[in-house]
């Protein structure tokens, strides 16, 4: 599979990049400059520069996946987190390009029930999810808390409703990866949590609500 990596240059697609290059995939990591260009040679991988706020289309032709891990910071919710996200959607179904698999955030489906700080996030958030959950796309979107820095652990929560909590960046692009060959997943949206399951466990049945 080929697989092209939205925000790969970010916390948690930097995590992504490196455990595709290190898969039997192959991918191409979608920077926003030519600056980040060198900085991700490291990981091994191709390269494409896009810009989510601007034309994205070029950088999907010869994939046969999407992982959005792109994201603005609050800078550009709108630009960014709602339409870069619905941009790549849109290409990938011109392409026919068939997965597409999401990174959210928890409670993107209830901005109002989150605080203050994070409701234009999760707005944006909620109308990315809702526009691929429109498409025809075999999609999948992930949900997760709090993130943190620390180091993996390979064990994590799922379930269609979580209570906040936490989970490292690096267990959420595990859990991004895992999820492309999963066809469990495919049509679903859980949210994330560090927890006791493996990974291969929580997404045997991502929405399990027990």
């Amino acid at each position: 599979m080929n697989v092209l990596i939205a925000g790969a240059h970010g916390g948690v697609g930097q995590h992504i990049t490196e455990i595709l290059a290190e898969s039997d995939h192959d991918a191409t990591a979608m920077v926003r400059t030519e600056s980040q260009v060198d900085e991700m040679a490291d990981f091994g991988v191709e390269t494409a520069v896009a810009d989510l706020t601007e034309d994205v289309s070029h950088a999907v032709p010869g994939h046969d996946a999407i992982v959005f891990a792109a994201g603005s910071s609050g800078a550009d919710v709108e630009g960014v987190d709602r339409d870069g996200a619905n941009k790549l959607v849109d290409a990938a179904e011109a392409e026919g390009v068939d997965r597409f698999v999401m990174l959210s955030a928890m409670n993107a489906d209830e901005p109002e029930n989150s605080p203050d700080g994070l409701y234009d996030y999760l707005v944006a958030k909620q109308a990315a999810d809702e526009y691929l959950q429109s498409s025809d796309l075999t999609y999948t979107i992930v949900r997760p808390g709090a993130l943190t820095d620390d180091p993996a652990t390979g064990r994590v929560k799922t379930a269609r409703k979580l209570d906040r909590g936490e989970i490292t960046r690096a267990d959420v692009a595990h859990v991004l990866v895992a999820a492309l060959d999963t066809e469990s997943t495919h049509g679903t949206t859980f949210e994330l949590l560090e927890g006791e399951e493996s990974i291969e466990d929580a997404l045997a049945n991502p929405t399990d609500e027990s």
